[in-house]
C-alpha cells in the first residue's frame, strides 16, 4: 500500500506530506517500509500501475516540480527509478493522478480543481490530453459543485468514477478562513460521489446526473 502521510491534524493544508510504503500479508496488519526515494521530498497521491513486463509504475504529485504528474518504476515496488525531472504530464497545476486501463486504452485522470481532466495513451508513455470531466454542478444531493480527486474502479466493460465534492462552497478552490484562522465546518464538509464513465467518440465522457447501475463484483 502506498499511501499520502502528513503528520498532525490540519485545520488546513499544509506540512510536510511525503508517500509512505506498507505491505501486508492479510490486509489487516500493516508493516510500514519506509518512504520511497522519489523526485522530491514533498510528493504525494501515488497511483501504481503493472506494465505487461511485470515492471511498476508509480505517477504521483510532486510538489516541488510545480504539481506536476511525475513518474518512477520499479521491479519490485521498493526501489524506484526516473529519468530526470520532466514530467509526465506537466502544464497547470494539478493533483491526484489515477492510471486505468479501459476500452483497450490507458487512461489518467487529473484533478485541476475545476474539473477532472482526461489523459488517453497506448503506451504508458506518451499521454494525450482530452478534456474535462465533472467541471459541470449535477443536480444530485451535495454533488456540486465540480468533482474532485477521483477513482476509477473498472469492472468488465463498465467503469465508474468516484469523486469527493465540496458542497457547501461555491466553486472548489473557495476555502476562506474564519477569525481563528480555521476553515468552518460548511466549506470543509465533503460527500462522496460516483457516476459512470463512457467511451464516446475515443474519448471518456461523464455525465453525472444519469441513472445508472453501480454494480462491483465481489471478487
Amino acid at each position: 500500500m502506498f499511501v499520502a502521510y502528513i503528520q498532525g491534524v490540519r485545520g488546513n493544508w499544509g506540512g510536510h506530506a511525503r508517500i509512505a510504503h506498507y505491505t501486508s500479508k492479510d490486509m489487516w496488519d500493516w508493516k510500514f517500509e519506509g518512504f520511497p526515494q522519489l523526485t522530491s521530498e514533498k510528493v504525494i497521491d501515488p497511483t501504481l500501475f503493472q506494465l505487461p513486463d511485470k515492471t511498476w509504475r508509480i505517477w504521483y504529485k510532486d510538489e516541488d516540480h510545480g504539481s506536476h504528474t511525475m513518474m518512477a518504476s520499479s521491479k519490485d515496488l521498493n526501489k524506484w527509478t526516473y529519468a530526470g525531472t520532466e514530467p509526465a504530464i506537466g502544464g497547470n497545476g494539478h493533483e491526484g493522478p489515477k492510471v486505468f486501463r479501459f476500452k483497450d486504452y490507458y487512461w489518467m485522470v487529473t484533478d485541476e480543481w475545476h474539473g477532472m481532466r482526461v489523459y488517453r495513451s497506448e503506451d504508458l508513455n506518451t499521454w494525450t490530453r482530452q478534456g474535462l470531466i465533472l467541471d459541470v454542478p449535477g443536480k444530485r444531493k451535495d454533488d456540486t459543485p465540480t468533482g474532485a480527486h477521483g477513482d476509477v474502479v473498472v469492472t468488465g466493460d463498465q467503469a465508474y468514477v468516484i469523486y469527493f465534492t465540496h458542497p457547501g462552497r461555491k466553486v472548489h478552490s473557495e476555502s476562506p478562513v474564519n477569525e481563528d484562522g480555521i476553515q468552518p465546518y460548511s466549506i470543509r464538509r465533503s460527500s462522496i460521489q460516483v457516476a459512470e464513465l463512457k467511451f464516446e467518440n475515443g474519448t471518456l465522457t461523464c455525465d453525472r446526473d444519469a441513472p445508472f447501475d453501480f454494480y462491483l463484483p465481489s471478487k
